[in-house]
């Protein structure tokens, strides 16, 4: 079997070549082709996967080529981890939303409205692509915002797709390792949009072992090893669930402004910092295995993800992954084809949602919001359409007011260069 990475210059992509080394002769990957318009990162990013792989003992092919074409020919599964614009265009993201006081994170609010605008185009060229010469492949989608590129996929092509997020296993395994379990014994319910979830329950052996959590979460706070859920302990009372992430984005707007105010550089820059130094590791003909300062550069556990997921779907007893797909009869307050976020059961048949019901009304009203953005966003990009994208930008709950957000969405097309979208 055959498996393309479109972005495979990445400095995440030795991450995902770890994890093949350790499964992908026992799926029967025989080959991994990594795709990238920047040959001179995309030589220095494979060499060091090849030896990687030679480390491991890994009887998997590794090439490399700018070729779409050539590297998504007869590929079992297509792997798409791209970055339109670079770090670059993230660090003008994140500064337009400081300059009007908006949060310019790179999925949420005005940062992934820009990001969905540049990458969508391209995403919808590279599933183009497989569906002339690999149409019976599975795409799996890395590449934020996840979830509104992954609907946009299924919306607009006839490929296969599945959107991935590393944050359910991250917090998978941090509650493992706080409470001295194998992660396998761990169930998630889990519900919501990608990068917009929360964890209703936590089951082990089907013990729902949440209360037990909260209690903790209440009388100690939030365990050392799981950070990034720094809520205040009576907000989470009151919600009764964990909310992930990015959502102190939508919880404490003005804490969070104020934070990314103060950084003395922005996370772009750090990122690009970051990647210099990988890049020059990843030149060290003697460095085989990855290094430390991999996990500073953000996607925990994307290997796990993305070959487990692989696993899954080449097997025909499958097994449970939070993966984003389209949301059927899952939930009755979201469309069929809404893309939502959650645990879902996946095998060679496919992937099928868990129900998930009647959302809560205290989580209800942002899904629904920020699906409604989503859809706008993906409609402006399909059909050009301005007048989609301005309401796109106005929806958002993180997104400018209406007597600023044509000023706001003038400058964000400038610098983009989304000529199809000008006034």
């Amino acid at each position: 079997m055959k498996v393309a990475v479109i972005g495979g210059g990445s400095t995440y992509t030795p991450e995902l070549i770890h994890g093949f080394a350790s499964k992908g002769s026992d799926l029967g990957v025989t080959e991994i082709c990594l795709q990238d318009i920047d040959a001179s990162r995309l030589e220095i990013v494979g060499r060091f996967c090849r030896r990687l792989l030679s480390a491991k003992g890994a009887r998997i092919g590794l090439r490399e080529t700018d070729s779409l074409e050539e590297a998504v020919e007869g590929s079992g599964f297509v792997l798409i981890q791209i970055r339109v614009g670079g770090q670059q265009a993230r660090n003008r993201d994140i500064l337009l939303g400081l300059k009007h006081g908006l949060i310019g994170q790179e999925t949420t609010g005005i940062g992934g409205f820009a990001k969905a605008l540049r990458t969508l185009p391209v995403v919808m060229n590279i599933c183009r692509t497989v569906e002339k010469y690999a149409p019976s492949s599975w795409v799996l989608n890395f590449t934020n915002p996840s979830g509104l590129v992954t609907e946009a996929i299924l919306a607009h092509t006839r490929v296969k797709a599945l959107g991935l997020c590393n944050i359910p296993v991250d917090v998978k395994m941090s509650i493992a390792r706080e409470a001295g379990l194998a992660p396998e014994r761990i169930r998630l319910d889990y519900v919501g949009l990608n990068h917009l979830s929360w964890l209703r329950r936590v089951l082990v052996d089907d013990r729902d072992i949440m209360p037990e959590i909260m209690e903790q979460i209440l009388k100690k706070g939030i365990p050392k090893n799981i950070p990034d859920l720094d809520y205040e302990p009576r907000l989470l009372e009151s919600l009764g669930m964990l909310p992930m992430y990015y959502l102190r984005y939508y919880y404490y707007p003005e804490k969070m402004l104020r934070l990314l105010k103060e950084k003395k550089k922005t996370r772009a820059e750090e990122v690009m910092e970051i990647e210099e130094k990988l890049l020059e590791m990843y030149r060290d003909e003697t460095l085989c295995e990855k290094p430390d300062l991999l996990d500073q550069r953000g996607g925990a556990y994307y290997s796990l993800v993305a070959v487990d997921l692989i696993e899954a779907l080449c097997r025909e007893e499958g097994s449970e992954h939070v993966v984003n797909l389209a949301n059927g009869a899952s939930t009755p307050d979201l469309p069929p084809d809404a893309v939502i976020e959650c645990t879902a059961r996946v095998s060679s048949a496919g992937a099928r949602p868990l129900p998930v019901g009647p959302l809560d009304p205290r989580v209800k009203g942002l899904i629904q919001t920020v699906k409604a953005y989503e859809a706008l966003t993906i409609q402006a990009s399909h059909n050009q359409d301005r007048k989609a994208a301005l309401w796109a930008l106005v929806t958002h709950p993180l997104g400018p007011p209406g007597d600023r957000a044509f000023e706001i969405l003038d400058e964000l097309i400038e610098i983009n260069g989304l000529d199809a979208l000008r006034g």
